[in-house]
């Protein structure tokens, strides 16, 4: 059983979620939030912390900005977009148990105090900005770091600003670069 509470964007995402763990889940809806809605979020976050878990597409970016900013000690688990997308469809409801497990073993903190310990520079150097292949292997690298896919400013900021360190970073572009993260599109 996961401690705190997960938030997610509807009914068929904690299904999913109940396929893959056992937690309590409170279902933000979309992104017209309640106050309602918020005050049950709140209450959970202050009695046993909360995880954000949104759909990796831009209303789910906005719906963890818009969290983030009110909850700032919230959690967060991304799932990547190949491991969230079926039929068309992008969303938690359409990752499997084990890709919602493997998102939630890897959940990171914002960081109050963001760092600056990576820059657009390094993502050219690693091949993740400039290249044909960037967003593929940001992609990888965001799985394996549990910071999700995003594009390369988000990326930069993602990485500043979940605590990400130098060490991790390398890790993970040495395991991309030596194949044993695989590559796949983003589409």
């Amino acid at each position: 059983m996961i401690k705190e509470v997960l938030v997610v964007e509807g009914k068929q995402d904690v299904i999913a979620i109940k396929r893959a763990v056992k937690a309590d889940c409170i279902i933000t809806g979309g992104f017209s939030l309640k106050p309602y809605m918020i005050e049950n979020i709140r209450q959970a976050y202050e009695k046993r912390g909360i995880i954000i878990m949104t759909d990796p597409d831009g209303a789910g970016e906005r719906i963890r900005k818009f969290l983030s900013e009110r909850f700032p000690n919230a959690k967060h688990a991304f799932v990547p977009k190949e491991d969230a997308t079926a039929n068309d469809d992008v969303g938690i409801e359409q990752a499997s148990p084990e890709a919602i497990q493997r998102a939630l073993e890897k959940v990171r903190y914002l960081e109050w105090t963001p760092t600056q310990t990576f820059t657009a520079a390094d993502l050219i150097a690693a091949g993740l900005s400039g290249f044909s292949n960037a967003s593929e292997r940001r992609a990888k690298i965001g799985a394996a770091l549990g910071v999700g896919y995003a594009n390369a400013k988000t990326f930069l900021t993602r990485l500043n600003n979940y605590g990400v360190t130098e060490a991790e970073f390398a890790h993970a572009l040495d395991a991309l670069d030596a194949g044993i993260v695989e590559e796949t599109t983003t589409e």
